[in-house]
């Protein structure tokens, strides 16, 4: 036997998995088709957000935000997070009320941490925006961390525990042999007791592998990075009506996104820019703060991540399989939930059962669809 998990995907859901497994004494091996991060996990905006989540992800996003705020204590880093809060700005009346039904909502499930905030309480947060806004729904705990490097520490934590990883190491077919799982790859065959699909924007090819269709689409989102700047703002920076995303990281750089899509050429992995849609994107943050007209943008690129139709995540067993479980699907805000994940599918095949309410995330959700 040479492994008694097998995890298919390198990137921070398969990473975290391997990880919560060798704490607990399993020796895992991790398979990936290019690089660890190589895509997501390693070309996301790096958001840590629990504001404005599927309510059914709020349980799992407030667990993984206590994780990040002691994120040292799991892998000897802090991988560079911030908790400076976002939010999510309000141009009119018409905003604030949209934003005021969500943090209602929010209440109803019990949960506190979005908070509706006023004109005077936005503008003391962030006194650099312009003066159209009306107030903001605001959650104080979220923030950012370099994506690059924390998928390094968690790799590094999880190896420093015994964990085998294979770059460069595409999966080319698995078979359930008994009661174990047999992996066929580009470089060697593998045995394990446990097989776990974490492939990303590929997991629907290792499902179709285990007999089981999911509606998984590959897209590619475009972010871009400026030059450096003096600071001036704090918080993870969002609207109400716009698509934003942006924020001012450490070395001064701003990070601008807001879930516009490049051509993808899924099948030679190749994306395209859409320039078009990033001047938009970049006429939004001009929307909002005017005085970064002259800033240059140095650098645009998009990563490749898995979408499902719900726009919520596949976790947990398979439905056709034994010893068989996935972790795909987090349809680009996947970052965040993480160190969560790990331990979610760490209790599933160590305990059989889980202490986190996964049901609404499981792959029989899309039968006779």
């Amino acid at each position: 036997m040479d492994a008694d998990v097998l995890i298919i995907g390198a990137g921070l859901m398969g990473v975290s998995t391997a990880l919560q497994l060798a704490m607990r004494g399993c020796r895992c091996i991790v398979f990936e088709k290019a690089s660890p991060g190589r895509h997501a996990s390693g070309s996301n905006a790096g958001g840590l957000r629990q504001l404005n989540r599927d309510p059914a992800e709020i349980p799992l996003a407030r667990e993984a935000a206590r994780m990040w705020q002691t994120i040292e204590s799991l892998v000897d880093s802090d991988c560079d997070a911030r908790f400076p809060g976002q939010l999510r700005i309000a141009e009119n009346q018409a905003d604030m009320e949209k934003l005021e039904q969500r943090a209602s909502m929010v209440r109803s499930l019990g949960y506190q941490h979005e908070e509706i905030i006023g004109k005077k309480q936005l503008y003391d947060l962030v006194p650099a925006l312009a003066a159209n806004c009306v107030g903001a729904l605001v959650c104080r705990e979220d923030g950012y961390a370099r994506p690059y490097h924390a998928l390094t520490a968690f790799r590094r934590k999880a190896e420093s525990l015994g964990v085998i990883f294979h770059s460069s190491t595409e999966v080319e077919k698995v078979e359930q042999l008994g009661d174990d799982w047999q992996i066929q790859t580009t470089k060697d065959n593998f045995k394990g007791s446990v097989l776990v699909n974490c492939a990303g924007a590929w997991a629907g090819k290792i499902a179709e592998m285990l007999n089981e269709k999911v509606p998984l689409e590959p897209k590619a989102l475009m972010l871009m990075v400026t030059e450096r700047l003096p600071h001036f703002v704090d918080p993870v920076m969002g609207a109400a009506s716009r698509k934003l995303s942006f924020k001012q990281m450490q070395n001064g750089t701003l990070i601008i996104g807001g879930a516009l899509v490049a051509k993808l050429d899924f099948r030679r992995e190749k994306t395209d820019i859409n320039w078009h849609q990033l001047v938009e994107s970049a006429n939004t943050v001009l929307h909002f703060f005017p005085q970064l007209k002259d800033v240059r943008i140095v650098r645009a690129w998009a990563g490749i991540e898995g979408f499902m139709p719900d726009n919520i995540p596949v976790i947990g067993a398979s439905q056709t399989q034994k010893n068989a479980y996935h972790a795909l699907g987090f349809s680009a805000h996947g970052f965040q939930l993480s160190p969560v994940i790990g331990v979610i599918m760490s209790q599933l095949i160590l305990d059989g059962k889980t202490e986190f309410p996964i049901e609404p995330f499981s792959i029989s959700r899309f039968e006779n669809k």
